[in-house]
């Protein structure tokens, strides 16, 4: 075993978010994976890492990018225990992150596409479905405006939905991402990450930003961010 765990969200913004040709290409992967639309441009507007992690407590370890159409997606790992109510402060993001547009002089027709793509590693849906799109409807279920038109999306990726014992030769892209992230701590030992890395070249691309994070030093780092955040329930 190492100690590299994707689902740590430090951990997460470090391997998608670092300011480096590796980390981007596998952000591109990971977005064109779940957003199901081909990436080949993407810039992390928030590629900082905190440097002094006795002050993180108060830090969003979210990854704010941006496409070349100036669309904007806020992506999430979500584990941390709190008391919040998750879809309440989801909704809070994107409508934030919607409203940030600087609209001066401009018409709203202009207003760019904002997503806040969130992995989540419990289930807030009774459905089948691993990831899935919200947008404003009306409750008898006609969207709110044209789906061409609609710019505001809320995408949850709940992991736990999964079938982590399905064949690997059975499994979708987006299942042998989440199944990476879920035991990619485990590397070689485990027999469906071991086909992957030798076979898969999304996964190998994956593989090598997680072996950056896996020597003693990136253990402590990842293991005091979590302490500190253990019972973070605090909105930021």
């Amino acid at each position: 075993m190492r100690s590299a765990n994707l689902l740590n969200d430090f951990a997460f913004k470090y391997v998608f978010g670092e300011d480096c040709k590796e980390a981007n290409d596998a952000l591109k992967s990971l977005l064109t994976v779940f957003l199901e639309r081909k990436v080949n441009h993407v810039i992390v507007k928030n590629s900082e890492m905190v440097k002094d992690y006795s002050k993180m407590k108060n830090s969003r370890l979210n990854l704010l990018v941006e496409f070349d159409d100036q669309t904007t997606v806020d992506l999430e790992m979500q584990l941390r225990q709190t008391k919040d109510h998750l879809p309440n402060r989801f909704n809070y993001y994107l409508a934030r992150l919607h409203g940030s547009q600087d609209m001066e002089g401009k018409s709203y027709s202009q207003l760019k596409e904002t997503i806040v793509m969130i992995f989540f590693n419990l289930i807030l849906v009774d459905d089948d479905e691993i990831c899935s799109t919200f947008t404003m409807r009306k409750w008898s279920g006609i969207p709110f405006v044209k789906e061409s038109e609609d710019c505001m999306k809320l995408i949850t990726v709940e992991m736990p939905k999964v079938d982590l014992k399905k064949p690997l030769s059975d499994m979708n892209e987006q299942e042998k991402m989440i199944y990476y992230f879920l035991n990619c701590h485990k590397g070689m030992d485990d027999s469906k990450i071991k086909v992957m890395i030798e076979s898969d070249g999304m996964i190998q691309m994956l593989e090598k930003r997680v072996e950056t994070i896996s020597d003693d030093r990136w253990k402590k780092i990842i293991e005091d961010f979590r302490k500190l955040h253990e019972n973070d329930d605090v909105s930021i």
